[in-house]
């Protein structure tokens, strides 16, 4: 731990910086250490938030009964706690999926409170429901690694790789009435000093359209009920980002390009969708659908009662690749994910249960693949503190044969890009995983978190992967089960109802399995991220 601190000074020192980073950067530490500006201060009695009408774009990808829109216990909490400021009173919070957002309480203008107001709601043609939000995110991040990959990732002499990345995200949200919705949403990343250079696909990507999508929306007359068909580039994020999530965590998010239908039906919200996820390139315009892979699926969501108790999600995922590989084997995947998701808050008790059943085919074989998700949390929200004490036990799948055909590897799809903690140490695919966790709450805006993640493999014939799908080391070289264990500690800060900073240190202790099969040193991590909404 010293020697990653002694690095990330010497890294501070070193470091010429860009004169847009030192300028975002400057911008943003004014907004975050003057605490609450006038400008983000409510009225000391504001009006309750006023529940709108539903809009019809809202879809089974939305929480039930939780209007932050972060989730609970699921993975990539702390990435996503980070990034989605409290809630100020009288107010609805950001949402993780922008296009969630709804500013129309605003025609009133005696709610117009914060600075900002003038851009969330712009009448247009003095037309009652047409109207233009703007909106845009900014994320300053530190990141340094000792020994990453276990030693066998980039770094200098004594294994240290520290490094910057920003990320721009500016959206415009055109509603034409009550049938048509226009969204777009561009995006900047950049990386600044990372020894080995960006990587591919989640560091760089000078300008490119995010998202842009158009909905149009159609309601019976006297009915809840709803249909919004949805075409165009646009993220995804399903139950609580296990297997379909925008990869909050990176520096770049995920879109898909496709087409979705998202349907309310008196209690149910169901969504269907045929989309290609896609490419970030480092340039400017040349983001693509990746041309091997084809995603879609139906997914429906229903609260039983209130939603307090119980709420039920039931989903089929179909997926193919035509260049996928596990432990080093090449093929063609055809896969299809039946699953269900049990999840609900009855205070003082929360929990999430996911349980999902894969088949197909992989090359020439069959593929029979599974997992099971278990979370658990208890809330004493009258002590010091109101501590959260939690426990997680998933379960993934791994192969059985290496010289068969057949596959019992299971496959996370699009996960959470930070699942078990930041660093995001392995992937769910061949993998037992025990994880206590503890939240402490030192007022209303700051978070403590304390976890200690321990891994292990689910069979012995199978490998050890990335959160990305590739692989860390094949599992034919060694007998060992024990992968090994990960705490962290994160602080999550919300400085006012615009910025959060997060800082957050992981330790990884090599397991038995990496020290066969990798240079198995002990990885450090450590890192801060400045964001900013508005």
């Amino acid at each position: 731990m010293l020697g990653l601190l002694t690095e990330v000074r010497a890294a501070l020192r070193a470091r010429r910086r860009p004169r847009r980073d030192g300028l975002a950067l400057a911008g943003l530490l004014g907004l975050a250490w003057s605490g609450t500006p006038a400008w983000a201060q409510q009225p000391a009695n504001p009006p309750a938030t006023a529940r709108t009408t539903d809009d019809g774009a809202q879809s089974a990808s939305r929480p039930v009964g939780d209007g932050s829109g972060v989730p609970r216990l699921g993975p990539g909490q702390a990435a996503v706690t980070a990034t989605v400021p409290e809630a100020s009173a009288g107010r609805p919070p950001f949402k993780l999926l922008r296009y969630d957002e709804d500013f129309r309480f605003l025609a009133d203008p005696a709610r117009r409170t914060d600075f900002f107001d003038p851009l969330k709601y712009i009448p247009l043609f003095g037309r009652d429901r047409f109207y233009l939000t703007f909106g845009g995110d900014v994320r300053e991040w530190f990141e340094s690694y000792h020994n990453d990959s276990f030693g066998e990732g980039p770094g200098n002499a004594e294994g240290f790789n520290t490094y910057f990345l920003q990320r721009y995200m500016l959206h415009a949200d055109l509603h034409a009435g009550d049938r048509l919705r226009v969204f777009f949403q561009t995006i900047s990343g950049f990386e600044s000093g990372r020894i080995g250079g960006p990587r591919p696909d989640i560091d760089v990507n000078r300008f490119d359209a995010h998202q842009g999508f158009v909905d149009w929306i159609w309601r019976p007359e006297a009915s809840d009920s709803s249909l919004t068909w949805r075409l165009g580039r646009q993220e995804f994020r399903y139950g609580s980002g296990r297997l379909i999530d925008v990869r909050e965590g990176p520096n770049l998010r995920r879109s898909f390009d496709g087409a979705r239908a998202l349907g309310h039906l008196g209690p149910w919200s169901i969504d269907g969708w045929w989309a290609k996820p896609v490419l970030n390139n480092p340039g400017v315009f040349d983001d693509i659908p990746n041309p091997a892979v084809m995603f879609w699926g139906l997914y429906g969501v229903r609260p039983v009662g209130d939603g307090t108790l119980l709420d039920v999600d039931l989903y089929y995922l179909g997926f193919q690749n035509l260049a996928a590989s596990f432990d080093g084997d090449p093929g063609r995947e055809l896969r299809h994910s039946i699953g269900t998701r049990i999840w609900g808050r009855p205070l003082p008790w929360e929990y999430n249960l996911e349980y999902v059943y894969q088949f197909g085919r992989f090359g020439s074989g069959e593929i029979s693949a599974w997992t099971a998700a278990n979370a658990a949390r208890y809330n004493f929200a009258d002590m010091p503190f109101r501590p959260a004490l939690g426990v997680r036990f998933d379960v993934a799948s791994g192969d059985r044969d290496a010289n068969s055909a057949n596959l019992q590897t299971f496959n996370p799809l699009f996960p959470s890009g930070a699942y078990y903690n930041l660093t995001g140490p392995f992937g769910p695919q061949n993998i037992i995983d025990v994880h206590p966790t503890l939240d402490l709450h030192a007022g209303e805006s700051l978070t403590l978190s304390a976890d200690w993640a321990f891994f292990w493999r689910e069979s012995l014939d199978d490998g050890v992967y990335r959160l990305s799908g590739s692989l860390i080391a094949s599992g034919r070289t060694s007998r060992a089960r024990t992968i090994g264990s990960s705490p962290a500690l994160t602080a999550v800060w919300t400085l006012n109802p615009h910025t959060t900073l997060l800082a957050s240190y992981v330790r990884i202790f090599p397991g038995q399995f990496l020290k066969e099969t990798t240079p198995g040193k002990d990885v450090d991590y450590a890192t801060v991220w400045l964001t900013f909404k508005f």
